[in-house]
């Protein structure tokens, strides 16, 4: 097959992200997270690319929650993994009665439902020894991220392009963290993913996550760089400029001032 000019800028960026974190290393078991989703199967695809091209040898296997949704069909998912030749799980897990018990209509379902995912997730890949957890989030997801952590959290934070996690017993890496959205959209329609909808989150047309996403896209008609310049914040921290206590001793800053200028006058004697 061809490869595209989508295919190449998406595959260009994706090798990036993953030299300058360190994300593939030689001899990892990666474990790539296949929600059914048009960014996922681009990862899967960028992935498998690499595999076959790069001189970095590793292994990939596409792990599918199946969470119980209605209307939840993976034959033509597994038809594509099995086309492509990339081996895979498809493990059903109920996740989505536990989703609907518990939170109630009109809130967000989405912090339960990643949680419960995200420990099914964990608990197989320890079990079958993969070294690295891909998951499918693109730069577009870690810019919103950062918004949503600022107005409705209260913290400046995102999603790192590679992660240790709390237990110290995983990486997390994401392949697409410098892909734009709109060319992983192109793409998905390019090679006619078979994609499997999500009917839990889809349903929730009011989600915080949206108008973050409304709000940048409309900056960007005025300024395109405004997502880049996101992107680019995220890895260019001035913690001088901000205002955590931890990081600095604001209530002693004049001794350090007093003992700077102390420490120059005794170097200017000598």
């Amino acid at each position: 097959m061809t490869t595209s000019k989508i295919e190449k800028k998406l595959q260009h960026y994706t090798g990036k992200a993953i030299a300058d974190y360190n994300m593939i290393q030689h001899g990892d078991r990666v474990m790539a997270c296949l929600s059914g989703g048009k960014d996922s199967f681009t990862m899967i695809c960028m992935l498998d690319n690499l595999r076959k091209r790069a001189k970095i040898d590793f292994t990939l296997h596409a792990f599918t929650l199946d969470q119980g949704q209605p209307g939840w069909d993976d034959s033509k998912l597994r038809q594509w993994l099995t086309d492509h030749n990339i081996s895979f799980t498809i493990l059903n897990q109920d996740t989505y009665s536990i989703v609907k018990e518990k939170i109630p209509e009109n809130h967000t379902y989405c912090g339960l439902c990643s949680r419960l995912r995200r420990g099914i997730i964990y608990s197989y890949a320890e079990e079958y020894g993969f070294t690295k957890i891909a998951l499918g989030h693109h730069r577009d997801d870690l810019i919103r991220t950062l918004l949503m952590s600022v107005f409705y959290n209260g913290e400046i934070r995102s999603m790192p392009p590679k992660l240790l996690t709390d237990s110290k017993r995983h990486i997390l890496i994401r392949p697409l963290a410098y892909c734009q959205e709109n060319d992983i959209i192109a793409y998905a329609k390019e090679r006619q993913f078979p994609i499997i909808p999500c009917n839990l989150c889809g349903s929730q047309d009011n989600l915080a996550r949206m108008r973050v996403k409304l709000l940048i896209e409309n900056l960007a008609k005025e300024n395109p760089k405004v997502p880049s310049n996101m992107l680019h914040a995220l890895s260019s921290l001035k913690p001088s400029q901000l205002m955590d206590k931890q990081m600095w001793d604001f209530k002693n800053l004049e001794l350090l001032r007093d003992v700077t200028a102390k420490e120059t006058n005794e170097e200017l004697l000598f």
